[in-house]
């Protein structure tokens, strides 16, 4: 947007509008997410009731990101969350960011286009269903939202360049009388006041005994920086539990050298108030509810949780594609960062295998370089291990004189990637203006170097073994298909996604004689998905294949290969349907060894799954017999050869799946049989993830 208009105005509507939501709807805790010019982002605007601080690892959330504000906008639809529990369950990774009992909402703000994400948190006292009432007044107050929004864009208005905390007005800031602090000062124990965001605001005698320092030393500080021996996650930890929670927290904490304070928190709209007693005193009349954390190394309490999460999205990763993709899209922006670049070490250079934020021609420049240039640090980091930081262009040329000049950037962190003392690679994370990398910054950097360096390590790995089982299953099947006059034909084999194993699938088309008259239709699955299976399925392969060209007719091709198998003893079974089309005679001979049915339509549309009686899977009985079936071959006819992957999911009837795939195919466009089968593909009622391979034969009878 351009500042044609009054912003402030923009900004104020805007604020106002989103505060009232908070009051009509009474969430403790707000935050209005605003999407990015380029669409892929979703950066916080507005936030109330908590510590922008609190916030600030996930002001820029990707849209591509499994969480409820993206979700909201992605799917354009309402997210609730009623319970931690459920948090667990639907966002394992939001709920280790927030680990606290709570409820939320997150609600696309929609109007004439796509604007952002509304979020919405109460304490886990609130019902854990949202009604019908509730439900539309959120969806209201998103609409009223995407009004202003959009006023604003025609009026020029500017999106604030940072996000903003607002008081949602549900708070009280009276500061407390004389005789207030008389009373406060005669209770037992100590006690103090903190606003939301962390701050002593005021503070007993008895607190700052037992906390020893002076009143002047704490007010106005944050505990944790005031009182060295609190500066520890725990202690801010819990700070942030009653915060977001809404509920009272206990916490223990140890003033050297060993006295022991127990302190109890008590939070509500406005900010905190604190009792403070030695270890094993008598505490307030009803005990707030205890939370620990475990120890960590001295971070602040967000970075940590952020930490965790990002862990957690590398422990989801698959290939090397998966970490560039998720680096760039979940921690870049976590970091602020504009520029990334994945290298691997391989025959003494950098190899870049993913990057982002650069133009072609500098990721040319910077692809190959040997391990120990000198024209970038990556090759001093990678050799020495040690993270290295540069703040701004000066820093960099004063050792790297051509690196500012080649990449543009203004600082950069170069993060070695070491698996027990072996490097793998560099991740190197860049930015368009000088950054400062504070020490906590580049603790949590460092730190999940190692978290990608494992991750990267292991994508390289399964991509390696991906592509050596992909290599081996093409090698295994045909190459081409023969071209036959008056027969049309499409192939399609997809491997399992669940996993990288080597499939068991095959198809073939076999040219009959030197007439073309006829032409041998085939399709199998063998058991299991490993070097075993496919070794099977090559020699399955290989034996149809020369029974067949010798015009054996199907049910003997089944009789003699399943006496090869059963000779061979493999261990491994295979089912089998081979059709046999003599266009001389116009009639189509099938014979099927434990093989689904084929599928046939004929001219007029028509569309059945052909009955051939299945007889045995092959490598079981070695007298076994296969009957065998003739239909007519017509002109327009089509035959569609599958395996079970594309209709064999769990908790369907099979019967049911082919029919449900007759019909896809009665309707599906044969001008085109490579995109009949996307079709056929597309509506199969196998999930994303598919645990079997597919292997598809499509041909039609001009």
């Amino acid at each position: 947007m351009t500042a044609t208009g009054d912003p402030a105005l923009d900004a104020d509507a805007l604020d106002a509008a989103f505060a009232e939501t908070m009051r009509r709807t009474g969430a403790s805790i707000g935050a209005l997410y605003l999407l990015a010019p380029d669409g892929r982002l979703l950066c916080l605007d507005v936030l109330s009731g908590v510590p922008v601080e609190f916030a600030s690892p996930w002001t820029r959330v990707p849209l591509a990101s499994p969480a409820p504000v993206a979700d909201a906008v992605r799917e354009d639809r309402l997210v609730w969350i009623g319970s931690q529990e459920e948090m667990v369950r639907c966002y394992p990774r939001t709920a280790m960011a927030l680990p606290y009992p709570l409820a939320l909402v997150a609600a696309p703000v929609t109007g004439a286009r796509r604007w952002g994400s509304l979020l919405l948190m109460w304490p886990a006292t609130r019902p854990p269903y949202m009604t019908q009432r509730e439900r539309g007044n959120i969806n209201s107050s998103c609409r009223r939202l995407a009004r202003l929004l959009e006023e604003a864009a025609e009026r020029g208005g500017v999106r604030r360049a940072r996000p903003r905390a607002i008081s949602a007005g549900t708070g009280r800031r009276a500061a407390p009388e004389p005789a207030v602090a008389d009373f406060v000062d005669r209770l037992p124990g100590g006690s103090c006041a903190l606003d939301l965001e962390g701050r002593v605001t005021y503070v007993s005698s008895g607190a700052c005994e037992l906390l020893g320092r002076e009143a002047g030393q704490l007010l106005g500080t944050l505990p944790w920086q005031s009182v060295r021996w609190l500066d520890d996650p725990a202690c801010e930890d819990s700070y942030r539990a009653a915060v977001i929670s809404r509920e009272p927290v206990s916490f223990s904490a140890c003033r050297p050298p060993n006295h022991w304070l127990d302190i109890h928190l008590y939070p509500d709209a406005s900010g905190i108030s604190a009792r403070i007693v030695p270890a094993g005193a008598p505490g307030p009349p009803s005990p707030a509810p205890r939370r620990t954390t475990p120890t960590a190394v001295p971070a602040r309490a967000g970075r940590l949780y952020q930490l965790t999460h990002l862990a957690a999205g590398l422990t989801e990763v698959v290939g090397v594609q998966d970490v560039v993709d998720l680096v760039a899209d979940q921690i870049m922006p976590a970091f602020g960062a504009q520029g990334l670049v994945l290298s691997t070490a391989e025959a003494g250079r950098l190899r870049i295998t993913g990057h982002r934020g650069y133009p072609a021609e500098t990721i040319r420049r910077l692809d190959g370089l040997p391990l120990d240039t000198t024209f970038t640090p990556a090759g001093q980091a990678l050799g020495s291990g040690i993270p290295a930081f540069f703040a701004n262009p000066e820093e960099m040329r004063r050792t790297y004189p051509e690196a500012p000049v080649v990449s543009g950037k203004k600082a950069w962190a170069f993060l070695p990637l070491i698996i027990s003392s072996r490097p793998v690679g560099v991740c190197i994370l860049s930015y368009d203006s000088p950054h400062e990398f504070p020490a906590e910054e580049r603790a949590v950097l460092t730190s999940l170097a190692g978290l990608i360096a494992q991750a990267f390590d292991r994508a390289r790995l399964y991509d390696i073994k991906h592509d050596l089982a992909h290599g081996l299953q093409q090698a295994l099947l045909p190459r081409g298909l023969p071209t036959l006059d008056g027969l049309r034909v499409a192939a399609r084999y997809l491997p399992a996604t669940r996993g990288m194993e080597i499939g068991g699938d095959f198809y073939d088309l076999i040219r009959l004689g030197d007439s073309a008259d006829a032409a041998a239709a085939v399709i199998g699955d063998v058991q299991g998905h490993n070097v075993a299976a496919a070794a099977l399925m090559g020699q399955v392969r290989t034996a149809v294949h020369a029974h067949a060209t010798l015009g054996t007719p199907p049910d003997q091709v089944l009789d003699r290969t399943n006496r090869l198998l059963t000779d061979l003893a493999p261990d491994l079974f295979t089912s089998c349907l081979y059709a046999h089309l003599d266009f001389a005679r116009e009639r189509v001979s099938l014979a099927s060894a434990g093989h689904p049915p084929p599928l046939l339509r004929i001219a007029d549309g028509d569309t059945r799954a052909v009955g051939v009686p299945p007889g045995p899977l092959l490598g079981v009985d070695p007298d076994a017999v296969f009957p065998l079936v003739e239909i007519p071959l017509t002109r327009g006819m089509l035959l569609a050869l599958y395996t079970d992957g594309l209709v064999e999911t769990p908790g369907t009837d099979l019967e049911d799946a082919i029919t449900r795939l007759a019909q896809h195919l009665a309707d599906a466009d044969d001008r085109d049989l490579d995109g009949l089968i996307d079709t056929l593909l597309s509506k199969a009622e196998t999930t994303a993830q598919r645990i079997d391979d597919i292997a598809l034969l499509v041909l039609q009878c001009e």
